[in-house]
């Protein structure tokens, strides 16, 4: 059984190259489900209600969310029409919304629970115990096999030691937040899936999927610039973890990237 995961989708531009890609990158890696990070794609922070709706065309069945999370106000009003769509689980329980869930394979017997984590090393959050917060739902899913866990985090340490903590009791961590895919895919000896950072939906000729100019600006002078967004020349990366669904131990891990326009 194939799962893909792909990384923060910013903007229109990723949204698009979401919808044109998925699909086939399901087939190609012969796939059941799709998670993907949605927290950059209305324009390059947050969700909104066309965004999310425009989703259905890609085939994504769960989007996770992460720092920017409430950057677009409507979403608040409206997540509770999206019950795909996780908000980190560590967070204080007056956010709407909810930060795990239990997801039925399309076509399949068997079900994925999917997990949203946010880091607090490195990161100007109010966000709880990601640790403490892991413990709890694992607790709710007992009997849950497949199990995968995005954690939105900065600080790679965090990160390894968050796959670390749950090695052998959830089928994968990925990470994502910074952008950058990485090139530590590996499972762990519990028959955890486990990457640092998944990378983006993003454009290629860019800093992070912002315009090259402006960041510059910003950090070669210390004056502020607004950081725009490039919605061309979009690159996609993710990554495809294999498992076996009867254990749900994970068995392979393969980074994937795929240019679109």
């Amino acid at each position: 059984m194939n799962v893909l995961v792909i990384g923060d989708m910013v903007g229109k531009g990723a949204r698009k190259a979401a919808i044109a890609l998925v699909p086939s990158l399901l087939r190609e890696y012969d796939c059941c489900f799709c998670i993907a990070n949605g927290e950059n794609m209305a324009g390059g922070g947050g969700m909104t209600r066309r965004c999310l709706n425009s989703l259905d065309e890609a085939k994504i069945n769960v989007v996770t969310g992460g720092d920017h999370m409430w950057d677009q106000r409507e979403l608040a009003e409206v997540i509770g029409l999206f019950p795909n769509v996780l908000r980190p689980a560590n967070v204080s329980a007056v956010q709407p919304g909810r930060g795990y869930g239990v997801f039925t394979v399309p076509g399949h017997r068997q079900r994925i629970a999917v997990i949203s984590l946010l880091g607090r090393t490195f990161l100007n959050t109010q966000a709880n115990c990601p640790f403490e917060a892991a413990d709890r739902i694992l607790d709710e899913l007992q009997d849950q096999k497949i199990i995968f866990v995005d954690f939105h985090a900065e600080a790679t340490s965090e990160k390894i030691a968050m796959g670390r903590y749950l090695d052998g009791r959830v089928t994968a961590v990925l990470g994502t937040h910074t952008h950058v895919p990485t090139a530590d895919e590996q499972i762990f000896a519990g028959g955890t899936a486990f990457q640092c950072d998944l990378g983006m939906v993003g454009a290629r000729d860019s800093v992070l999927g912002r315009a090259i100019a402006p960041v510059l600006q910003r950090f070669s002078t210390g004056m502020p610039a607004r950081f725009t967004v490039v919605e061309t020349g979009i690159r996609l990366q993710g990554t495809v973890v294999s498992l076996d669904p009867d254990s749900g131990q994970a068995t392979a891990i393969q980074r994937i990237s795929r240019d679109f326009d």
